[in-house]
């Protein structure tokens, strides 16, 4: 693993759906957060938005050096875009968010000093946990009883995977298998890889514009297949326990 700091090299990236009314305040937020730090950029990746959600981006980007944008031509689900945007990253570390608001940017740079207290000498994933949410009971039900079934059936001592507030190098989760709905089982596929996971305690705000883009119960159903997939994955470690790599001095 790279051993370039966090803080020396960073991309935001924030996959959208539909957040129009959400996104322009998210990105100045975001710029404040980061005002100390010149060596960052945020991708923001339209994931096929029907508002006017690209065109708020469009205009923002007009005055701001650090946005860069992507779209999807059709929606593609939120892991699909998160891949897109890691994809396309430049830096050597990436920290993804929600974007709908909730996530709080002041809270990267927290993210960003537990990682440079550690040694980046194996994968490394900070996530959020998330503190007083800001959600319906309803919904707050599900995500607890989901990351119950989930921490037991997994063993990836996560409270909180669905945080969207994330800290990882790029080069680690480009390595990770990818499928549909990874954002949910990234803490679990780092420690597959034998990574490093560290849960940090977030805030969390009530959402200004726009709706949820999921329920409990179409979580349930796609759910049950996930866990299914990531049990069976999770019993198949690939990893390499190479102890020497010695070159003939004749090659």
């Amino acid at each position: 693993m790279q051993q370039i700091k966090p803080s020396q090299q960073l991309n935001v990236v924030i996959p959208v759906f539909n957040e129009e009314g959400n996104v322009a305040a998210l990105i100045e937020e975001i710029n404040q957060a980061l005002a100390h730090h010149s060596n960052f950029e945020i991708i923001v990746v339209d994931d096929g938005s029907q508002d006017a959600t690209l065109q708020e981006l469009n205009r923002l980007a007009k005055t701001n050096s650090h946005l860069r944008i992507l779209r999807h031509r059709r929606n593609l689900g939120q892991s699909v875009a998160v891949f897109s945007g890691v994809s396309a990253a430049t830096k050597s570390w990436v920290v993804t968010l929600d974007g709908d608001g909730q996530n709080d940017p002041k809270d990267i740079m927290k993210l960003v000093e537990v990682a440079e207290n550690n040694v980046f000498d194996k994968p490394l994933l900070i996530i959020g946990c998330r503190i007083n949410r800001k959600d319906s009971g309803w919904k707050k039900f599900g995500s607890k009883f989901a990351n119950y079934i989930r921490s037991r059936c997994l063993k990836d001592r996560c409270p909180d995977s669905g945080c969207g507030l994330k800290l990882f190098q790029r080069e680690a989760f480009l390595m990770l298998p990818h499928f549909n709905h990874l954002h949910r089982y990234l803490p679990a596929l780092f420690q597959r890889a034998s990574g490093k996971v560290i849960n940090v305690s977030v805030s969390h705000r009530p959402r200004i514009s726009g709706n949820s883009k999921y329920g409990n119960f179409s979580r349930l159903k796609v759910g049950i297949a996930d866990m299914f997939g990531m049990a069976w994955l999770m019993r198949r470690p690939c990893i390499s326990e190479l102890e020497n790599d010695t070159k003939s001095s004749n090659s």
